[in-house]
Order: C-alpha cells, then structure tokens, then sequence
C-alpha cells in the first residue's frame, strides 16, 4: 500500500459530516484500503468455472410450490430499486415517474401490482429520487402506502491522489451512488431491516423499480420458503443482446458468484461475452431471507460484497472535469456470501426493463401488454420472442426529442421482428410496421410518416 497516498482519515471525516452511518464509514472505509492496495476487483476466468443446465431449477416446473408461496405472502415484503434517475434517457427526476404505460409511470403501476397481490411494499430511494418520490405518492394517495428507505452514498475517489474529490460549483457530484449492493446496508442503517423482522415479514422479492416483469410469483416464492433459502438469483439465458449483462459462475470451491462485465479481466472479454459459455445471466430479481440477511450482519458487520471500481470523471456531463474511481457493489453478488445461495432459470417476462428510449417504444406498444392484476407480459400474438429496436439516438435517444416524434402514439410492433429508424423522423397515428423494418430520412429536416400507414420492409424518405 502506498501509504503516502493513504487518505481515509479525510474520506471519514467527510461522511461523517455528510451523517453517514458508522457502518456505511467502515464499508467504504474497507473498500478505499483494497483501491489504495491497487486491487481492482477483477475476477479471472482461471478462477471460475460455468454453470451448466442440470444445476438449475426451472422456475416453470416449481407449481407445485405455488399454495406454500400463497402462505408465505404475508410473510413477504416487494422492494423495488428507485434510486435511478435515468441520465442516460434525458430525464431529470425519479425514473419511476416516467409514463410507461396507458398513460402510467413505472411507480403507479408498481403500486397497483403490489395491492394486485395483497402484498407489502418497500421503496429504496436515493438521496436524488426521495422527493420526487413521496411528491409522487402524495398525488397517487395509494390505499396502502409503501415504506420507503434511503440508498446510502460513496465519496468519489480522485485517480491521481486518491483524495476525495472536490467540486465546489456542484458538491453534489462529488458524491456516487455505491450501487444497489448496499440495500443490505441501508435496510439494516435504516431500521427497516430489524422494523420487517418484528412484522414477521421474512423474506424479501427485491428488482429494479423499471422492470415491471419483476411482481412476486407465488410458485418461486413458495419453493424459496420450502426450502428455507439463505439467496435465490433469478437467471435467464443469454442472447446475443446480453453479452454485457453480468453472469454467474461457480468459483472452485462451489460457491456461486456473479461476475460483471467490469470485473472482467480485458484480454478476457472475449469469453465473457460468449453466451455459449457463460450462459446465464443475473436479472437482477433477487429473493432473501431477512432472518439470514440479519445474522449475516451481526456476524460481520460489514458485507463485503466483490468490488466495481469503475473510472469515471467528476462531473458526467464535463470530460474535462477530473478523473475518479466510483466504488460500487452489484446486489446479486451477495450469492458467493450465502452458504446455500442458489439460482433459479427463469423466462423473459420476468425481465422487462426499460434502460432506454428504445426499450421504451417496445414497452409502450402492443409487443407488450397488461394483465387484469397489471402485470406487463409479452404479447403472445407477437411474431418473434424479442425485438431488435435501433433509433437514431440523436433524435430518439433523450425522452422529449423521443415523446416528440411519437406525440400521436407509437406504431403497432406485434407484427414486427427489427425496427432501424435513421434520420428524423416523425409517426403519425395508427402506424403499422411488419417483418424487418428499416426507415431512412437523410434529409436535414423533418419527415413524417402518415396515419394508418403500414411498412414492410425498407422506406426511405
């Protein structure tokens, strides 16, 4: 360690004038020690092995768990991820707020899936979200209001000195999210852990709030209660669309582990993303014992989830700004920590997320639908199992230039297997699209497409 660069002292006095709790101190505290130590929190295929078929469950033969999942519902808590404001779409409140569908946001639907099912429901916020949240909640007035708790906060680390970095024209920015792998912290700084174990609740259904295919399924639900799981990671296949998403491995002494692709050796990139290889990856669905998650706690104090060091700039927005290591942790990773831990396959209805404006035109037509208990699933008319969505991210890619050029609605895809829009281009009402779609407008201005107009195949404008 160079101990000339050793700052922790002024790194602990910064979060405990920012309030930060003693236990969100000493995890940061432990993770500065490994980047000062210049570890970097790769994981090496030599060090892993992939999971094959025979060591899943298959979430579609558990039926027969599904009357002890509706027995265990009272038991259980939904938490949804809400501490994202969704930069990268343009927006600049809560995610959640966004309208998904029929002319509802990500949160309002959450809430109505949670009284759906007669479930409690829990909201981790960041510092960004919280207002607008509870603003939120304020307008909806839910019958049954959900608890909320606060994500904790990282201080960002300067490259070159490892001091913590400075930005007094916005202090904010000098401050980073420390990933979703710190709920286990937040749930227990902010009473909410001890507060669900003394309403009997436990066991946790935890997703990201902008996956609206995540809602609790009694049969997954039940076989986690019937078989007294510590950890259950919900695992889809890889397609060639998922190359980058994180996947599970077995390290050499059994114990699964979740890999992200920054964590990954760079001369090893090439075997990370074959999907023939390392063939599952973590949706991000996960399940917990809150009765395990307390002991584990008690025993360590600090979880010491596997470390992301990702390099950043101070500010996002200024290349310019200074270069900064952000700290942060992936929920699913707490799989290696539980003795037990499993993973279960599952389809992709259960992962619907929204990451960008092209996912978004998906969910907002009729390639996905609604169910009676507002449950989002694919549409089973649709003609292929996914779409392949590319719009020209310089008119498509911030939600106003997006919502601009669809004012009149988003044409029909059920019928539809890619969509490649180039250029500026606006939809009128009622637009059709079939079979592998490519529309061009190479002109520098505007061009629209008509109402009750159908393609097929190549347009060009």
């Amino acid at each position: 360690m160079h101990e000339d660069l050793n700052h922790l002292p002024e790194f602990t006095e910064k979060m405990r004038l920012a309030d930060l709790p003693g236990p969100v101190i000493d995890t940061f505290g432990y993770y500065y020690e490994k980047v000062v130590a210049g570890e970097t929190g790769l994981l090496s295929d030599i060090d892993i092995a992939p999971v094959a078929d025979n060591e899943l469950e298959d979430a579609g033969s558990l039926t027969q768990y599904a009357a002890a999942g509706q027995r265990a519902r009272k038991h259980t808590v939904m938490i949804k991820l809400n501490g994202g404001l969704g930069t990268s779409m343009g927006l600049t409140t809560a995610k959640s707020l966004l309208k998904i569908k029929g002319g509802k946001s990500f949160l309002h639907i959450i809430l109505e899936q949670a009284a759906h099912l007669g479930v409690r429901l829990s909201l981790m916020n960041s510092f960004s979200t919280q207002a607008d949240t509870q603003a939120a909640l304020s307008r909806i007035r839910p019958a049954t209001a959900p608890d909320t708790f606060i994500q904790n906060r990282f201080p960002k680390i300067l490259q070159d000195t490892f001091a913590p970095a400075s930005w007094p024209q916005d202090p904010e920015k000098e401050w980073n999210p420390p990933g979703h792998g710190d709920i286990y912290t937040a749930l227990y700084t902010s009473g909410m852990l001890e507060h669900f174990l003394e309403a009997d609740i436990r066991y946790a259904f935890i997703s990201n709030s902008d996956n609206l295919g995540a809602t609790l399924e009694p049969d997954i639900l039940g076989y986690f209660a019937e078989h007294q799981l510590p950890f259950l990671m919900e695992v889809a296949e890889r397609t060639p669309a998922d190359t980058k998403g994180g996947h599970i491995a077995r390290l050499r002494d059994g114990r699964l582990v979740l890999r992200e692709v920054a964590q990954c050796p760079e001369k090893e990139l090439g075997a990370f993303t074959d999907i023939t290889y390392y063939r599952y990856f973590n949706t991000n669905n996960i399940w917990i014992n809150l009765g395990f998650l307390k002991n584990l706690l008690e025993a360590r104090a600090i979880i010491h989830l596997p470390m992301i060091l990702n390099p950043k700039t101070l500010d996002p927005r200024d290349n310019m700004s200074p270069a900064v290591y952000q700290v942060e942790t992936a929920m699913g990773a707490a799989i290696s920590l539980f003795q037990g831990a499993a993973a279960v396959r599952v389809n992709k209805d259960r992962l619907i997320p929204v990451k960008k404006c092209n996912d978004l035109l998906v969910v907002r037509s009729d390639y996905v639908t609604v169910t009676d208990d507002s449950r989002l699933v694919f549409n089973p008319a649709r003609r292929t199992e996914r779409i392949n969505i590319r719009l020209d991210s310089d008119y498509y890619g911030k939600i106003d230039r997006f919502d601009e050029r669809f004012s009149r609605g988003v044409p029909s895809l059920v019928d539809c297997e890619s969509l490649a829009v180039d250029g500026d281009v606006a939809f009128g009402k009622r637009v059709v699209l079939k079979g592998k779609v490519t529309i061009s407008n190479s002109e520098p201005f505007q061009k629209w497409i008509g109402d009750n107009t159908v393609i097929e195949g190549n347009l060009s404008l």
